[in-house]
């Protein structure tokens, strides 16, 4: 298999990839690597709806604190608007890689989803999310750690539907050898670059992805981004279904792992990697310690309470 995976390599990146070598096949790494040369970069930021502000607040708290050697670019984006305003695309575009909260998608009134306009309009075709078992926070299942990859761009996500007669909506389902090959490619590559020896195709990864994160501790603590040949947008793995949640808002108890986990990936992403084992450390050992949890981990701490005790494992 490596000898056939360097030349796909070459088609999905503009740049030679990381070498293997530097890998270290003992840990479990959370990101597909990418070449960079260390200088501090700018990220779009997208601080999102709801509880999104206070996650992505969680976060650039974390990156000040450990000095990190990127920069923020915000812009106010709401789920309810048309479209994506052309400014955000045109960054996101420029700097390569966005840090995301939650976009609530409104439910009729022919507005369509912003999360998946801007997987069309930057070609994010693989979503990608890592479920694994965190230290310290007990689940019924041992030993989880599953990566699922799944195609972002095809399929329901084609957006082809209309009403055939009042009432009744036929959706188109399209799926195409090019992209299928794509993404069955690059599920292969992660797998050799990040020393996993076993690939399974399954077609509803969404469903995957959102089961295997429930049996790992749930959605509040799984990584993931969408990553395509030129751009990637890191935010929270599974389905961010407390987005809207006013209580959660109000209270100030949105759990920020998730995200601080996913900007990990981002830091690994850009080639920080010492960058990204020190957020990754410090927010595993607070989950280990147990003294603050938000309330799906099982605790009643608000947000700022996980972050201060992220930035004091940090020291």
């Amino acid at each position: 298999m490596a000898r056939k995976s360097i030349p796909v390599l070459k088609q999905l990146f503009s740049k030679p990839p990381v070498p293997t070598t530097s890998l270290n096949p003992t840990r479990s790494v959370t990101y597909m690597p990418r070449p960079g040369d260390g200088a501090p970069r700018p990220v779009t930021l997208i601080p999102g709806d709801g509880i999104g502000p206070l996650v992505t607040g969680a976060v650039e708290q974390v990156m000040d604190a450990m000095h990190a050697p990127v920069y923020f670019e915000r812009y106010e984006v709401r789920g309810d608007m048309k479209r994506v305003p052309e400014e955000v695309i045109e960054s996101i575009k420029k700097n390569k890689v966005c840090l995301k909260g939650g976009l609530v998608t409104p439910m009729g009134g022919g507005v369509s989803s912003l999360n998946v306009q801007l997987r069309k309009e930057l070609d994010l075709y693989a979503s990608l999310v890592n479920c694994f078992n965190l230290p310290g926070l007990p689940t019924r299942h041992e030993n989880v750690d599953i990566v699922v990859i799944r195609e972002n761009t095809e399929g329901e996500y084609a957006g082809l539907e209309h009403e055939v007669v009042p009432g009744v909506v036929e959706s188109l389902k399209v799926i195409t050898k090019f992209c299928s090959e794509r993404i069955a490619k690059y599920a292969f590559e992660y797998a050799y670059l990040n020393n996993r020896k076993k690939v399974t195709p399954n077609l509803y990864g969404n469903l995957v992805a959102n089961t295997a994160a429930g049996i790992a501790g749930g959605t509040g603590v799984m990584p993931g981004g969408n990553v395509g040949a030129d751009h990637a947008i890191f935010e929270q793995g599974a389905s961010a279904g407390n987005v809207g949640n006013e209580k959660l808002l109000e209270q100030k108890k949105a759990n920020p792992v998730a995200l601080l986990l996913s900007s990990a990936m981002m830091l690994r992403h850009l080639q920080f990697p010492s960058f990204a084992d020190r957020l990754e450390t410090a927010v595993k050992q607070v989950i280990k310690e147990g003294k603050y949890r938000t309330r799906d981990l099982g605790g009643s701490s608000q947000t700022q309470e996980v972050v201060d005790a992220v930035l004091a494992a940090l020291d």
